[in-house]
């Protein structure tokens, strides 16, 4: 096992701008349509952004419990 490469893993993290890649917008457009629907620059979330959200959700979940599994066979 190696300390840096599996809490690499762990500390893995997903933001704007990987949404904004999977469904081909802007940056942006993620952090307007996270706004709070009353402020002025809010805009209304991509089209398609569940299947997308779930696809990224999906990929993170598996990555996690990959290094769980590798560091449960190394205990």
């Amino acid at each position: 096992m190696n300390f840096k490469r599996e809490t690499d893993v762990l500390f893995d993290r997903i933001d704007h701008a990987d949404l904004a890649k999977a469904l081909g917008v802007s940056v942006p457009l993620i952090r307007q349509a996270r706004l709070d629907p009353a402020a002025l620059a809010h805009r209304s979330p991509p089209e398609g952004w569940e299947k997308a959200v779930m696809r990224i959700a999906k990929d993170r979940a598996e990555r996690l419990s990959l290094l769980a599994e590798r560091l449960k066979k190394g205990l």
